[in-house]
């Protein structure tokens, strides 16, 4: 496996990127991160991918890890959907004449769903894992109220995303890696928040205009995303496949089914090659 960085600027933003390449790549994935974390927290997913022929590039989104601007704020929605269009294309450059999967984790996995809902593309399916379709907890309204007149007079301010960190996973030692990663962080502003509520809302009503075959995971222990707006985009769409782990917490990857989780993603991958 060989890694390597790289970087783009959209937006006046330089996005950090970096891939992993297999010895004999049969197919790419674009793997989009959650809120609040990193493409660096993949590393185990990519070496799985890798050890079974795929391909895997990343990138760090807007307010995130490496790359450049406020932590926990992007310019739009729209703009979110740019990067990913601009992960893609590099991809491609990376990689050409290879299927390209999207792969997009909790605020990732809305990024993705909603990607492969409106945006034209020739994409060969889509892992969704814990999507951020549905909180699980009801944000205070007075929040929500102050979040709205917020992203109309400042846009760019943050404030704590409330996320417990105990719930990422049943393990105890990636709660730890969680909390002591230097590039993980809390901060959230209305862009981010009030857009990705939004926008997985619209997603769930607008599951059957999906064309391109999914394939959904979720734990029903999971206490930041709501597994239940996930079965609900499932149960409207019918290119899209849901396995729910029993028990999972929010990071599958990270969680004490992640062995069965992965496979389960290689499995399918395969299954569409």
């Amino acid at each position: 496996m060989t890694h390597k960085e790289f970087n783009f600027n959209i937006y006046n933003t330089e996005f950090y990127g970096q891939y992993w390449q297999g010895e004999n790549t049969k197919a790419v994935v674009v793997l989009v991160h959650g809120m609040g974390e990193h493409s660096g927290r993949y590393q185990h997913v990519a070496e799985k991918l890798t050890d079974h022929d795929f391909s895997v590039v990343a990138f760090d989104h807007f307010g995130h890890g490496k790359t450049t601007g406020k932590r926990g704020h992007n310019p739009s929605f729209e703009a979110v959907l740019k990067s990913i269009s601009t992960t893609i294309e590099k991809a491609t450059e990376l990689f050409p004449n290879k299927p390209i999967f999207l792969y997009g984790h909790s605020m990732g996995g809305n990024a993705v769903i909603n990607y492969a809902i409106r945006k034209k593309h020739d994409l060969k399916g889509i892992v969704a894992t814990s999507p951020f379709l549905k909180l699980a907890f009801e944000p205070p309204k007075i929040k929500l109220a102050m979040g709205k007149i917020l992203q109309k007079i400042a846009p760019s301010i943050t404030m704590g995303n409330e996320l417990d960190a105990h719930a990422v996973s049943r393990d105890p030692i990636e709660v730890q890696k969680y909390i002591k990663d230097p590039l993980v962080h809390d901060q959230i502003s209305p862009n981010f928040s009030l857009t990705f509520i939004e926008s997985g809302q619209w997603a769930i009503g607008n599951a059957n205009k999906l064309k391109t075959p999914m394939f959904l995971v979720h734990g029903t222990d999971d206490k930041i995303i709501d597994y239940q707006g996930t079965q609900e985009f499932a149960n409207n769409t019918d290119h899209a496949v849901l396995k729910l782990y029993k028990g999972g917490y929010h990071e599958l990857h990270n969680d004490l089914c992640k062995e069965e989780m992965l496979q389960d993603v290689v499995d399918w991958l395969n299954s569409q090659l």
